[in-house]
């Protein structure tokens, strides 16, 4: 136990020397979820609008009014000509597209069928999705309102009887997107530093030869095992905590279902996490092989087939099942379910055995492989 403690001193100590990984273990992980908290959102508002008013009528501006009250959309200029509404989708200036026709006002008066024209630039493919589903319910509205108001006025209409539903969203009322986001974070920000930091600093030692030379004391392969993996669980766990108290602290996002139990379902993911990063350590040569390694071959596929950027409903079903595979898809439910639905064990009990038995034969087999290497 003594050489252990003193192993896990000795890299602390290193640690405590290296500034640059001394910042990235602490300070990172706060900084990267102050950013992708805020700039990770899927909430669109504010939509830059151009209006192409081609009637100039208290119709069109009317219009206009009811597009700029939702909070939807932002106008960001006026034109009179259809020709010119490319050169605002062209330059970026503008998103969505409202074409408002000659004569709009006067068919309107009689009742005509009058076109609207709303156009989109599909490359911004989230923000023309939703532009066009809220122009679309604003238009129709704007309509039912203009055909009652007529009926109303010819003595032709009652009121009718109308059902009326009353939605209730539970464990995210506003629909905040961040509020889904920044649980993700955690597992995202968990993953990246205890596999990168893991391999980065057991292939550092290969490079100095510092790793040769303790192979050759009387240090039991387990006791450096231990030794090696243990700063970087203590890490880990500080990460932790520290991300749950900046999602408290600045996004007001406390762990619903308790930060004990949110600790100790994270203790089980770092097995895991740590495993890959001794995994990784063990078949490269070099810091940058390391790096490279960890992104491309581990980090990458979890992060597109865990569900944090796309969702897994949506992905072809045999990348589904593929995703079954992957460890950060558990702990992501894990996470949401803590700090959004206030779960406890008793419903994410499942996705704790699935991370437990990850957990066991990745770093078992990591463990098993760096032991050959040592040999």
């Amino acid at each position: 136990m003594k050489t252990i403690l003193n192993i896990i001193k000795k890299e602390f100590l290193q640690l405590r020397q290296d500034k640059k990984l001394l910042g990235i273990s602490f300070i990172a992980p706060i900084f990267q979820l102050l950013i992708l908290g805020y700039a990770a959102s899927l909430d669109v508002s504010d939509i830059p609008l151009i209006v192409c008013d081609m009637d100039h009528s208290a119709a069109s501006r009317e219009l206009v009014d009811h597009f700029t009250a939702t909070g939807y959309f932002s106008v960001k200029g006026f034109i009179g000509r259809h020709e010119d509404v490319d050169h605002w989708l062209d330059d970026g200036h503008a998103s969505i597209a409202l074409v408002i026709p000659k004569g709009f006002q006067r068919d309107l008066g009689k009742g005509i069928s009058t076109p609207l024209q709303l156009i989109a630039d599909g490359t911004e493919t989230v923000s023309a999705g939703i532009g066009f589903s809220y122009g679309s319910m604003i238009v129709s509205q704007y309509s039912q309102n203009i055909l009652l108001e007529s009926l109303m006025k010819r003595g032709q209409v009652r009121i009718p009887t109308r059902i009326t539903p009353e939605v209730r969203v539970w464990y995210n009322p506003e629909l905040k997107s961040r509020n889904f986001m920044v649980p993700g974070v955690l597992g995202l920000l968990l993953m990246v530093m205890t596999v990168i930091l893991t391999s980065l600093a057991i292939v550092k030692e290969k490079e100095l030869g510092t790793l040769e030379q303790l192979i050759v004391t009387p240090i039991r392969p387990f006791q450096l095992i231990i030794g090696k993996l243990a700063p970087f669980f203590i890490i880990g766990v500080i990460d932790v905590v520290l991300v749950v108290f900046v999602a408290l602290l600045i996004f007001g996002l406390p762990v619903k279902g308790g930060i004990l139990l949110l600790i100790f379902l994270s203790i089980i993911f770092l097995m895991t996490t740590l495993g890959l990063g001794l995994f990784t350590s063990t078949i490269s040569h070099t810091q940058q092989q390391a790096m490279m390694t960890a992104i491309f071959f581990f980090m990458l596929p979890m992060i597109f087939f865990s569900g944090f950027v796309f969702p897994i409903e949506n992905m072809p079903l045999i990348l589904q099942y593929i995703s079954y595979l992957i460890p950060l898809r558990y702990y992501f439910v894990i996470v949401r379910g803590l700090f959004l639905k206030g779960i406890g064990i008793e419903f994410l009990w499942q996705q704790a055995a699935a991370l437990l038995v990850f957990g066991i034969i990745i770093l078992g087999l990591s463990v098993a492989r760096f032991r050959k290497k040592l040999g």
